[in-house]
């Protein structure tokens, strides 16, 4: 696959709109980002040879550190703490960082730095810095990857002060919400899901040539109503949201109709469209693939409850470590297990 940009990246103009994987679309935004601003770089394990999941090859699908060479695609030791600390370092001294962790599970190497420097550091020294730091933590089961792979601590983040949480479910917002993210100058996790990686679609591009359409920029905490409903509503992110189209096409043959909202974001959510939404179907579920214990859809849940007079529910993962092979699919929040749940929810007049 080969892209072109009638603008600084590439020479002929684009047919819109793109084709691209949710891999694909992270690397294109990168980019356009590493090409337009020289104080972007990029750091981490396996990002030479384009990343582990491709997420840093270029549009030719080159990596990126062909392109842009080793002192902007760094390729760095094995210490999670080391490659953040150095990221956060490099941030307040003017540059934009995107730092890959490979999987969620890993930053856990690296809370300290997270959590008590690159969140904090705006607060602590009265705005003199701003931290703007993009951690990529992919997220969410990955078949047959068991208990240090597959895990979605999504809640962890979104109880830090001075964090933003992204969660994209699509190629188009995993475009949009990455340029969004550095836009913002502030410490983003970026939480890519595993298992989306190969999911294709249209991609329509920021600052395209005029043979072709642009995208709207992304808005930070704007949700995406990804299906209109009036029975009920069905809040999610990340893989669980295809998980919950499924559920409402299955629900809808049944009579109930499902609204499915995106929040794309966690912190900040959009609390107007969640609101309104409920307002208008009365029943809300909210769905994740995290452990529903101390997850971050009770958060939603009850915000929704003290804001709204609707019903909430919640559905999450069980509290176990997510097991090896078949034992995985006890941990999988799937189209069957939303509409079963919905159907407890709804109880038609």
């Amino acid at each position: 696959m080969t892209i072109t940009l009638d603008s600084p990246v590439g020479n002929a103009p684009l047919a819109q709109p793109l084709t691209l994987t949710y891999a694909q679309a992270a690397a294109f935004a990168l980019e356009q980002a590493l090409e337009r601003d020289s104080n972007v770089v990029a750091l981490g394990e396996d990002l030479g040879r384009g990343g582990v999941f491709g997420q840093y090859r270029d549009s030719e699908g080159k990596p990126l550190a062909q392109r842009f060479g080793a002192q902007r695609i760094i390729d760095t030791p094995i210490s999670e703490a080391a490659i953040v600390g150095a990221a956060v370092g490099m941030s307040l001294a003017g540059l934009l960082p995107v730092v890959e962790l490979r999987v969620i599970d890993f930053a856990l190497c690296a809370i300290d730095e997270i959590v008590n420097q690159a969140a904090k550091n705006r607060f602590m020294f009265g705005g003199q810095k701003r931290v703007p730091v993009i951690l990529r933590m992919p997220i969410g089961l990955w078949g047959c990857s068991a208990a240090q792979h597959s895990q979605s601590l999504e809640a962890w983040f979104t109880h830090i002060p001075g964090l933003t949480v992204v969660c994209p479910a699509t190629p188009q917002d995993n475009y949009t919400l990455l340029h969004a993210a550095m836009a913002s100058r502030d410490p983003v996790i970026y939480l890519e899901h595993k298992e989306l990686w190969g999911l294709r679609g249209d991609v329509a591009v920021l600052e395209a040539g005029q043979s072709g359409s642009q995208a709207a920029p992304a808005e930070l905490g704007k949700a995406a109503v990804r299906r209109e409903g009036r029975d009920v509503t069905i809040v999610t992110w990340s893989r669980t949201v295809h998980e919950a189209l499924q559920a409402a096409q299955t629900l809808y043959a049944e009579g109930i109709d499902a609204e499915v909202i995106d929040l794309r974001s966690l912190w900040p959510w959009d609390r107007d469209t969640v609101f309104a939404s409920a307002a208008k179907t009365g029943r809300v579920l909210v769905v994740h693939e995290a452990v529903q214990v101390g997850g971050f859809g009770a958060e939603i849940a009850a915000t929704i409850a003290e804001h709204t007079s609707a019903s909430v529910a919640r559905l999450g993962a069980p509290r176990v470590p997510v097991g090896y092979g078949v034992l995985e699919q006890a941990s999988r929040v799937d189209a069957a297990k939303i509409a079963a749940r919905v159907r407890t929810l709804h109880r038609p007049a």
